[in-house]
Parts: structure tokens; C-alpha cells; sequence
């Protein structure tokens, strides 16, 4: 019997390649004949490049840039030939901050267009940027100060690139930018299809999530929609209907907008980059997992795109969670779910436990 094992990581927890051995353990201990191979994965949130590296021969170029609340940190990107990759979390992420300092009105994405500026200026031609687990709600005018952009008020007074901000430009000035928009490639790898403004936009869903209060929603949201208007005025690409703008607090159409981007699919990324579909095709069961198998498992995330490919070679799946909170029979058309959570009595004890938890999920799993 061929097991392909192919999860995400279980956020806070364990990597998805810590999954992956930690199952693999399990598994050879009362199933020593099968043969088993691994491909940790990623849907282009934070922890992708530390997948990527397990397909790619990557060369880590350190960066000074400024963190979300424009204090300068030591961080690093990803460079192979001449193709960049970058994680956004890496320098505007949430987890630079503190709780108490979590406040998308006053946060930046400066230090991510930092990274992409020195990864053009060591001759980068073609740039992945992962967006997931960002700080930020500045609709990318961050990213598009530190490459040149320029944002006025109403009173032709220079704006700092933070959310509060985006309701109060007037005019965008573009006439020193430090890069050529047509000599470069740049892919945003994203996994939701949020608009840029709106209820179902990047504020009102996601500036919570980042210290935002009820009532600073609305004025991001309104900040957004002003941005969208003022990028129409001044003749760059319209993104207030684009699906996927609202991503990472509008990186998403900003980086359209002001760099010439291409959304795309995270998940399919990294399909592409593992060859993960003939991995797929060629074993006779799937191991798959994430943190918690809830409904947003079904918009893009990695356990719905593996099994998506399952079902096109009538693979049966099998999942292996933290959490689940969707039954086997749902959608996703998984023949089993085994959690770590059934086992412990407590969220924490699940957390602190994780690693052997699965190890023993692995020893005991039904694999027919």
C-alpha cells in the first residue's frame, strides 16, 4: 500500500512537515509494509516559504525594513535565480505586535514593499508574495510608499501610509517610482475572494481580526472605498470589483493597482510547485489535515484542495485535525476524521501534546 501524507500545518502547534513525521512515526510502528511518502504543504499564508523549501533550493537574503508600526526589524526573504519570494507576515505580520498595539488605523505594510525594494535592487525579476497573517487595513499603500508612491490630502500634504490615511487622500503621486512596472512579474498568493470594500470586504471581515473596534470598521471601510475611487481618478487599474482585492487588508487590489500584480490561488501554487496532483494519482490513500477542519476548510484551504484532486482519481481521504467541526460525509467527501482534541481533555493539553498525540493517531489509524 502507497500513503501519500500531505497536511498543513496546525497553526500555533506543530509545521506541516512536524505532521507529517510525527504521522509517519505512527504509521510504521503497526504498519511496517506500507510504503510512505510525505509532502508538507501550504496555502500561501504565513509558514509558506519554510514549505517551499522543501521543493526548492532557496538562498535567505537578510533585510533591515520597518515592522507594522514603522520600527525597524531585522527579517529576511527567499531568492532562487532571479525569483523572489516573500512573506508578508515576515514584516507587517500580526505577530510582530503585541496585543495592546494591534490597531489596523495606525499600521503599515511599509516593511513588505521594503523587501520587494531590495529584491529589485539584487536584480529580482519575477516576485511571489504570500499575504497571509497581516497586521494591516492600508489597502497596500504601504508596500507602494516604500517603492516610490507618494499620497496627498486634500491640502497637498504628504500622508503617512497607515490605514487612518485612506480616507484622506486626494491625489496619488507616481512620478518617482524606483521601479519599472512592466519589468517585473509580480504574483500575490492569496486564498480568499474578499472585495476590497463592502461587507463582505477586507474591512468589516478581517480589520477585527487585526484590534480593529466596531466603530473603526466602518471608517476603514470607507477609507478603502475612497482609495478605489482615487486609483480610478488617476488612471490606474480599477480593483473596487475584483475578487481576491480585499485580501490581507486590500494588499490584494493594491498590489494590482500600484504594482501591476496577479492574484492567485495559493493553494494551486502549490499544487503546481510539488507536483502534488501525480503524487496524488499514484498512492491508494490520502492523509491529509489542518488545525481545525471547519467550513472556511472548504474556501480554498489546503485540505479542500487535496481533496478535490482525491476525487478526481477516486482517492479515499483521510483526516487528521486538531479540531473538526464538519463531519466525513460533508463536502469534502473524507472517509474518516480522527482529532487530536477527542483525545485530551483540554484545548491546552491538546496544544502542548500535539506531536505525540499524532504519533499515536498514526500507531492506530484505520488505513483500509
Amino acid at each position: 500500500m502507497k500513503i501519500l501524507i500531505a497536511p498543513d500545518k496546525f497553526k500555533d502547534s506543530l509545521t506541516a512537515k512536524e505532521v507529517c513525521d510525527a504521522l509517519t512515526r505512527g504509521i510504521r510502528k503497526t504498519n511496517s509494509e506500507v510504503t510512505i511518502s510525505c509532502k508538507p504543504l501550504a496555502d500561501g499564508g504565513d509558514g509558506s516559504l519554510e514549505v517551499l523549501s522543501h521543493y526548492v533550493e532557496l538562498e535567505t537574503i537578510p533585510c533591515t525594513v520597518h515592522d507594522p508600526l514603522f520600527r525597524p526589524i531585522a527579517t529576511n526573504y527567499k531568492i532562487a535565480d532571479q525569483t523572489a519570494y516573500i512573506e508578508m507576515a515576515a514584516a507587517s505580520g500580526l505577530v510582530l505586535l503585541k496585543e495592546a498595539e494591534r490597531n489596523p488605523l495606525f499600521t503599515t505594510s511599509i516593511g513588505t514593499g521594503e523587501l520587494i525594494r531590495d529584491a529589485l535592487q539584487k536584480g529580482a525579476t519575477s516576485i511571489y508574495l504570500f499575504i497571509g497573517g497581516s497586521a494591516t487595513n492600508d489597502g497596500g499603500i504601504g508596500i507602494a510608499h516604500a517603492l516610490g508612491y507618494r499620497f496627498y490630502d486634500s491640502q497637498d500634504q504628504l500622508l503617512s501610509p497607515i490605514g487612518r490615511s485612506l480616507n484622506l487622500i486626494h491625489r496619488i503621486d507616481n512620478s518617482q517610482l524606483l521601479f519599472d512596472v512592466e519589468k517585473v512579474q509580480l504574483q500575490v498568493i492569496c486564498d480568499v475572494n474578499n472585495p476590497f470594500f463592502g461587507k463582505n470586504g477586507a474591512a468589516y471581515v478581517y480589520a477585527p481580526q487585526k484590534g480593529a473596534t466596531a466603530e473603526q470598521v466602518p471608517y476603514l471601510d470607507m477609507g478603502l472605498r475612497n482609495l478605489a475611487q482615487q486609483l480610478v481618478y488617476h488612471r490606474l487599474p480599477p480593483i473596487g470589483l475584483l475578487a481576491g482585492a480585499g485580501a490581507a487588508g486590500g494588499i490584494g487590489g493594491g498590489a494590482v493597482a500600484f504594482l501591476n500584480a496577479e492574484l492567485v490561488s495559493g493553494m494551486d501554487t502549490f499544487i503546481q510547485i510539488t507536483q502534488l496532483e501525480a503524487a496524488i494519482k499514484a498512492c491508494d490513500v490520502l492523509i491529509t489535515g489542518e488545525g481545525k477542519l471547519d467550513e472556511q476548510s472548504m474556501q480554498g484551504k489546503v485540505v479542500s484542495g487535496v481533496c478535490q484532486l482525491a476525487e478526481k482519481y477516486k482517492i479515499p481521504v483521510i483526516a487528521v485535525c486538531g479540531d473538526a467541526t464538519i463531519s466525513s460525509s460533508d463536502t469534502l467527501k473524507i472517509r474518516r476524521i480522527y482529532t487530536i482534541l477527542e483525545r485530551c481533555k483540554s484545548l491546552k493539553e491538546a496544544m502542548e501534546n500535539a506531536e505525540s498525540i499524532l504519533e499515536e493517531i498514526g500507531s492506530s489509524m484505520n488505513l483500509y
